[in-house]
C-alpha cells in the first residue's frame, strides 16, 4: 500500500494540531509538538499519531465538523486504506520508518466534534484488538519510531 502525507501537524498542546511545512521526527515524536497529558499520550510507543485523510472525510458526511489536525493526528495521510493496517505493521512516511504500536482510544478532547464522535470511531471490538470491526482504524494509530528523519506534505508513505 502506498499514499501520501497530506499533512505534517503539531500543537502546543491538546487539539487541533495544526499544519507545519515540514518536521523532524525522532523516537519522542515531532519536534515541537507537545501533549497537555503526556501520561496519557506521547512517549516512544506513541510517538507520532497517523489519521486517514478519507476517515476524516467519511465523518464529515456524518456531520462532524473536522479537518486535518482536528484529531490530534501528527500525519493526515491520504491513499492507504487505514482499516487495512494492523498492529506492527511497519511503514515509511518521508524519510521516517515507523511502527505501528496501537489503536488510539479515543479521548473526551474528541467530544468537542459531537458527543457520538468517539462511538462513531471505537467500538469493543476495536478496544478488543478486532480488526473486523467496521471502526477498526478509524480513531488513528499510534506508533514509535524505527528511523528518525524529515517528513513534510507530498511524501510518499507505504507499509514496507
Amino acid at each position: 500500500m502506498r499514499g501520501t502525507i497530506l499533512q505534517v501537524n503539531t500543537s502546543n498542546g491538546g487539539m487541533p494540531k495544526t499544519a507545519i511545512a515540514e518536521g523532524r521526527v525522532s523516537e519522542s515524536g515531532v519536534d515541537g509538538d507537545r501533549q497537555n497529558h503526556p501520561d496519557h499520550h506521547g512517549g516512544p510507543e506513541k510517538a507520532v499519531l497517523l489519521i486517514a485523510i478519507e476517515i476524516i472525510e467519511e465523518l464529515k458526511a456524518q456531520g462532524y465538523p473536522l479537518f486535518p489536525g482536528a484529531m490530534g493526528e501528527n500525519l493526515t495521510i491520504s491513499g492507504i486504506d487505514i482499516r487495512a493496517l494492523r498492529i506492527g505493521d511497519r511503514v515509511r512516511a518521508g524519510a521516517v520508518e515507523l511502527q505501528l504500536t496501537k489503536i488510539r482510544k479515543p479521548c473526551r478532547q474528541l467530544l468537542v466534534y459531537g458527543e457520538t464522535l468517539g462511538s462513531a470511531i471505537f467500538d469493543p471490538a476495536v478496544k478488543a484488538g478486532d480488526a473486523t470491526s467496521p471502526r477498526w482504524g478509524m480513531s488513528g494509530f499510534y506508533a514509535r519510531v524505527i528511523t528518525p528523519g524529515e517528513v513534510r506534505a507530498g511524501d510518499p508513505i507505504e507499509v514496507v
